[in-house]
């Protein structure tokens, strides 16, 4: 029988690329909660794990996989803690698990708003290298009627004080995340949002509907118009056309994902789109998920 000596308040989430690593679970929940599309902390409320309790589990995890090298501070967004409790997590972190080279978290843009530049510098160089942001959307409308809690402004704003801090940014934005009557708008203004902010990491999820469509439209603060395979994929054809990224290494490699990218922007843009119009134009494939990818 396998054991693991920390217990965790399920359901718990971590980004794809965070697999290898250590999940520490330092809060409980989402501090806003509240997104239309976003069920994964529905069943919870937000609260603060423990000092005490966090430090315990770091000494125990220390004796056994001491060899660790990634940490994941989760639940929804530990960056609404306070910079000294960060802080302490984090000298904790670095005291039992010399070996760890990288601390990551998500966080909402408004967290990383409500640092000033010099605490986000501190908690860079006490170990936290990476950020996970869902940006979602970068048009104003369709935030708005998704009830992110955030803005175009809001989400530039945030995102650059923590890279100019030298933290690392990985966004998502949601693909069919406004329907079909704002998916140009949508497209077009989240590929202006990432060309500003010029993120390390950008990933595009597919829209779903865990406890069905229906739900999503009470939700929804307008009309919301599904979208079928092919339109999703024009929605996609539309943002990347738009993108004019340096560096940015880019997947849609999720489970949700019709089509499976993945690539550097600046260097696979062209191939991205010529498969994507393909995929449009051949939809019964690409509702086979057709794993088209590009090596980094």
């Amino acid at each position: 029988m396998n054991y693991f000596p920390i217990h965790y308040d399920e359901p718990l989430f971590r980004p794809p690329s965070e697999a290898d690593s250590l999940i520490l679970q330092v809060t409980f929940g989402c501090t806003w909660n509240k997104c239309s599309f976003c069920e994964m902390y529905s069943t919870k409320t937000f609260r603060i794990k423990d000092e005490d309790e966090i430090i315990r589990e770091i000494d125990i995890i220390a004796k056994l996989q001491p060899d660790i090298r990634k940490v994941f501070l989760a639940d929804g967004n530990p960056m609404a803690l306070s910079t000294n409790r960060l802080l302490k997590i984090l000298s904790e972190i670095k005291r039992a698990l010399p070996k760890v080279r990288s601390v990551s978290t998500y966080s909402l843009p408004s967290n990383l708003i409500s640092k000033s530049s010099d605490e986000l510098k501190e908690l860079r160089e006490a170990g936290l290298k990476l950020v996970y942001v869902g940006i979602e959307s970068g048009d104003d409308e369709v935030l708005n009627m998704i009830n992110k809690g955030e803005t175009y402004a809001s989400t530039a704003e945030g995102l650059l004080k923590a890279k100019e801090a030298g933290i690392k940014l990985s966004v998502i934005i949601l693909n069919g995340v406004g329907g079909l009557n704002y998916s140009k708008q949508h497209a077009v203004n989240s590929a202006k949002l990432l060309n500003l902010i010029q993120p390390e990491f950008a990933s595009v999820l597919v829209l779903s509907f865990p406890f069905g469509i229906e739900r999503y439209k009470q939700k929804f603060k307008g009309e919301y118009v599904p979208m079928k395979i092919p339109e999703l994929l024009q929605e996609m054809e539309e943002f990347i056309s738009h993108t004019e990224l340096e560096s940015t290494i880019f997947r849609s490699n999720h489970a949700s994902n019709y089509l499976v990218l993945s690539g550097i922007l600046s260097r696979d843009k062209s191939y991205f789109l010529e498969q994507l119009h393909f995929a449009v134009n051949n939809p019964k494939i690409a509702g086979l998920r057709a794993e088209w990818q590009r090596g980094l």
